[in-house]
């Protein structure tokens, strides 16, 4: 199938060349540029996002806050059930303090094709890299939390340059991936509503205005609900999805997840390990999601310490945090400390700890039901992801489900850890409608 596409017409540079901001600069422009009386452009109008140069001196001010950290005593257990562990939480903070150099990542940064546009009032922040190959397919990949636009990084140049990459030209995507509201570099919304169903009427916006009429859409996390409201809102536009953490479980199995109780039907094999992990994740590690659905403004941590919002940001799952844990033991598997403190910085500098933490105050989705999506859905069950989606439980929630994949690694952040193994389930996913 051949897509309509016009061609997007702003501009190819993704950065203001010789225009150095400091980040409090960026901050302020991130609410101050949306705002209709002090434009004097249509707010439909993409512009080139300034290239960021944060100020020595905010430098030195992350690296104090974290030297002036008051540590708590050590936890009582040996293991990480009592939340993030001192011995990991002072090794980050050590390298954080004194080796870690977020220039490096102030670099990969400016040298991607960034924008800025206002949707529905909002300032939306995003890379849009086009393929060199003509007959790409328009792309829209959307983050989640605790995670940003960095996440997507390294899948960026296999996708949009899949020659260079050992994949066909066949494979290519234009690539556009946005900053969640409130979230990096968007601003932090002003008004109540901006839930994923409402972000997701604004990706719609955001891929008109580029030029993209029909497009294909990926995600995890808070990405998967947006990736999949937008093929519900308009499946003739959003024509197809790929997911990494899929909207699968049975109504009935998930109820018994979320309230511990034994599945209602027989389970085994994958089924079985699914229901498990589930019911582990809602009994042991959801306190964050809790505290953020309902008091997310108590959070003052988050803007005032750096290592209270890296550490708040580790405690997102259990396998992802032992896989951060062994970064910071200096036994590295797919992120690195750098991969991690990167994320973390961006949050510290645009100070958008309680603003990103409002979305769950915001939503009234589940994460893990069956939401009837009838386009076709690739989806990507990589073993250390919150659950381990089952193909029959894939089967049955999707479909016109036209690939199936699972993989014995990767976790929560894929594209992140995985990226070899996520741009190949991306590319196969599509296939089926280009």
């Amino acid at each position: 199938m051949t897509l309509s596409r016009r061609r997007f017409c702003g501009s190819a540079a993704g950065t203001l060349a010789g225009i150095p901001l400091s980040i409090s600069a960026v901050q302020e422009g991130a609410h101050a540029m949306g705002t209709l009386e002090e434009q004097t452009v249509s707010t439909n109008a993409v512009r080139p996002f300034p290239p960021l140069r944060y100020s020595e001196a905010e430098l030195a001010d992350l690296r104090r806050r974290i030297a002036a950290t008051r540590w708590p005593l050590r936890e009582l257990v040996s293991d990480q059930s009592q939340g993030v562990q001192l011995a990991t939480a002072q090794a980050l903070a050590q390298y954080w303090g004194t080796d870690y150099d977020w220039r490096k990542c102030e670099a990969k940064l400016n040298a991607i094709p960034q924008f800025l546009t206002e949707i529905d009032g909002q300032q939306i922040h995003f890379i849009h890299v086009r393929s060199k190959h003509s007959d790409a397919l328009p792309l829209i990949v959307t983050h989640g939390w605790p995670g940003s636009i960095l996440e997507q990084l390294k899948i960026v140049e296999p996708l949009t340059d899949p020659t260079a990459h050992g994949a066909s030209a066949r494979d290519a995507f234009h690539l556009v991936i946005p900053s969640m509201p409130g979230h990096g570099f968007s601003a932090a919304p002003a008004t109540l509503g901006w839930d994923p169903v409402r972000i997701a009427k604004a990706w719609l916006v955001l891929m008109e205005r580029l030029g993209y009429d029909r497009f294909v859409a990926q995600g995890g996390d808070w990405g998967a609900n947006v990736t999949q409201e937008l093929t519900l809102l308009a499946p003739d536009r959003a024509i197809a999805i790929h997911t990494n953490m899929p909207g699968t479980v049975p109504a009935d199995i998930l109820a018994a997840a979320k309230s511990g109780a034994k599945s209602p039907v027989e389970l085994s094999g994958d089924e079985l390990q699914a229901f498990q992990q589930l019911s582990d994740f809602y009994a042991k590690h959801l306190g964050y999601a809790v505290e953020m659905s309902n008091r997310p403004q108590t959070l003052y941590g988050l803007s005032d310490s750096p290592v209270a919002l890296a550490t708040w940001m580790l405690d997102h799952d259990k396998d992802s945090y032992e896989l951060i844990a062994r970064a910071f033991s200096g036994r590295p598997g797919g992120l690195s400390r750098d991969d991690v403190l990167d994320n973390v910085t961006l949050y510290w500098f645009t100070n958008t700890g309680i603003p990103s933490a409002r979305l769950y105050w915001e939503n009234k989705l589940d994460f893990f039901d069956v939401k009837g999506v009838a386009t076709p859905v690739g989806v990507s069950a990589f073993r250390y992801e919150l659950y381990q989606a089952p193909r029959s439980w894939s089967q049955q929630a999707y479909p016109k489900l036209v690939y199936y994949k699972r993989h014995d690694v990767g976790g929560h952040f894929a594209a992140w850890e995985q990226p070899q193994l996520f741009c190949e389930d991306v590319r196969e996913t599509f296939q089926s409608v280009r």
